[in-house]
């Protein structure tokens, strides 16, 4: 019978930004640009009210003043609809515009000192805080030719006045100007101060999310989002070490348990058991309510020799660590024991994304695969059973019974297999490890674990009962 195939989706495409359109750093809304386009108008054309000769009125000088007023109006109006892309390269234009006709107006009003002063001062403020040094190149370019076109339809007298009854109006203009910018300004930090705030807050939670999300995914799937190169999570052929494990009778003691206490017995085993499986650097693929299905070889392979040794080493481990539960369990009142039942096979399987594109599952398939299920199904409690291709390359390290051949659903010829022992330095004189069982009689020893002070204690409870054993006749 299969393993079913169950696993979180994974989106098919990842968020990433838009960078179709590169916005300048310093952007303003259509309605901030009129305002500020608004009072350059109004100060340019009070300054040139001031040098009107009402008694002998100038029909150029009228004409501009006219268009400065209606100037700022029509662009806005115009524009308020376009689309944020088409605005943007038209903004760009009209302060090229700008630049100009302040040029016209200084070269109309003789270059008035003042006036000059201040109004060349907000061209530099304007380029610089709104696109730099090269910004500043162009709108004084701009400005040059607004000089160029005054200096053609109007021949200036070169009496460079400074009076302030002339210069009050382009005084007064440009000091709002500044003054409505400041203010602006002070606005735009502070709410880029509160979004700065709001940001820090999302990415603290981001990466809450994303530590949960985590636990979730096999860590090769998460690095590679994490990467953004979870296009190459593609189908693949890979030789690899699978292993299955499940706990025997656990639907029976699922109706003998409180919901309670089985839930918080099997996330303690199954805690314990991942803990082992990171130890060894394996890779699990999934949970399967109580059972397991583990990967050595998919990331960060050492080889496949290396990886179905460490595969075994940590069924092995995960088998003494269930007998050390199994005696916690026994004292918190929980008389029958978990016992599980282990499966091994190396081959070659399919490891990849496979799914639809709105639900993905990275996992592996093949025969391989199945035949590491059929092997734990097999298992006795407490057993390893490991494939005759595992064994070929863990033989030399890890110590195995023959078992022969044994009949497995979905195969057409007996499938060799081997149990695990222990590994071979665990063995003979330098052997830490003893298990053993028969009616009547259990031993589990790990002498790694074995405490100093309880040493002799457990030497005389070993040796009462085997005199014990040696006076009981048996019939």
């Amino acid at each position: 019978m299969s393993r079913p195939q169950k696993k979180h989706s994974i989106p098919d495409e990842g968020i990433s930004p838009d960078t179709s359109h590169s916005a300048p750093l310093h952007t303003e809304s259509p309605a901030q640009q009129y305002y500020f386009r608004a009072l350059m108008c109004f100060a340019a054309a009070g300054t040139l009210a001031s040098f009107f000769d009402w008694e002998k009125p100038n029909i150029l000088f009228a004409l501009i003043m006219l268009f400065l007023l209606l100037y700022a109006y029509a662009t806005y109006h115009l524009t308020r609809k376009w689309a944020p892309e088409k605005i943007l390269k038209v903004a760009r234009w009209l302060t090229y515009l700008d630049a100009a006709l302040i040029g016209l107006v200084l070269g109309l009003i003789n270059f008035s000192i003042l006036p000059c002063i201040m109004f060349l001062t907000m061209i530099q403020f304007n380029a610089l805080i709104s696109g730099g040094v090269r910004k500043l190149m162009e709108d004084n370019t701009a400005f040059a030719v607004g000089i160029l076109l005054s200096l053609v339809i109007h021949r200036p007298q070169l009496v460079l006045s400074g009076t302030i009854q002339i210069s009050a109006a382009s005084l007064i203009g440009v000091a709002t100007y500044f003054l409505a910018y400041a203010v602006y300004m002070h606005q735009r930090f502070h709410r880029l101060v509160m979004q700065q705030q709001k940001l820090e807050n999302e990415q603290k939670w981001h990466k809450i999310r994303a530590y949960k999300l985590s636990r979730y995914l096999p860590p090769s799937v998460w690095q590679a989002i994490n990467r953004g190169d979870d296009k190459n999570l593609q189908a693949e052929r890979k030789r690899i070490s699978i292993f299955f494990s499940d706990i025997k009778d656990f639907s029976q003691l699922a109706e003998e348990m409180e919901a309670e206490t089985l839930t918080e017995l099997l996330n303690k085993y199954l805690t314990e058991m991942s803990k082992i499986v990171g130890h060894y650097g394996g890779t699990i693929d999934k949970f399967m309510g109580d059972g397991m299905m583990v990967l050595f070889g998919d990331a960060g392979s050492r080889g496949v020799k290396e990886d179905a040794t460490a595969c075994v080493a940590m069924a092995i481990a995960m088998k003494k660590r269930i007998k050390s539960l199994q005696q916690e369990w026994f004292s918190q009142g929980i008389k029958k024991p978990l016992q599980i039942r282990m499966g091994i096979n190396t081959g070659y399987c399919t490891v990849g994304t496979f799914g639809t594109a709105n639900h993905l599952d990275y996992t592996v398939l093949g025969t391989q695969v199945n035949l590491a299920s059929r092997l734990e199904t097999a298992a006795e409690p407490d057993e390893i059973l490991i494939s005759h291709e595992t064994w070929s390359l863990v033989k030399d390290t890890v110590m195995c019974r023959d078992k022969g051949e044994i009949t497995v659903k979905g195969f057409s010829l007996p499938v060799k297999v081997y149990q695990v022992a222990d590994l071979r330095k665990e063995m003979g004189k330098n052997q830490s490890y003893f298990e053993d069982r028969a009616d009547g009689f259990s031993m589990y020893l790990d002498l790694d674990k074995v405490k100093n002070y309880d040493k002799q204690r457990l030497i005389e409870a070993m040796e009462k009962a085997t005199a014990r054993l040696k006076d009981k006749v048996i019939v």
